[in-house]
């Protein structure tokens, strides 16, 4: 995976109790900073988005963990980009990243499945036109 891949960061605001005993970053904070960033993507990619209106479920979750995350970490950041488009639902693919000096540090990478639902008959449903076409146009998909 190559960060030139991804048009959209999101810097992550590190607190105290994100951390384990061993001093740093506890594996389940990662889907958090994943959860959050999704969000603010979600709004720049697809700016029509109405959270009332339109939903998606999370079908899949994966994290891989490459190096600990300290508090001290600089610059730390979660990447994300639309890596791929199905009928119904799409990927999401993630890296969450530091700064030391001029070297950038991969501490993890993932993904997430977001499967497009219906609120008022609470099933699963095509991906609109409209979502399709702005995560596409965003992400040159």
């Amino acid at each position: 995976m190559s960060l030139d891949q991804f048009n959209f960061s999101h810097p992550i605001q590190m607190r105290w109790n994100d951390l384990d005993a061993l001093g740093h970053v506890n594996n389940g904070i990662y889907v958090t900073y994943f959860e959050i960033a999704r969000g603010i993507f979600m709004l720049k990619a697809c700016p029509d988005w109405d959270w009332h209106k339109d939903m998606f479920l999370i079908g899949n979750v994966n994290v891989d963990f490459k190096k600990e995350m300290l508090l001290s970490a600089q610059d730390a950041r979660v990447h994300v980009r639309t890596a791929k488009m199905g009928g119904k639902s799409f990927v999401l693919e993630y890296a969450i990243t530091s700064q030391k000096g001029d070297q950038t540090i991969v501490h993890a990478t993932g993904t997430t499945t977001q499967i497009m639902f219906d609120m008022k008959t609470r099933s699963t449903i095509e991906i609109p036109d409209w979502v399709r076409k702005s995560l596409g146009d965003f992400d040159s998909i």
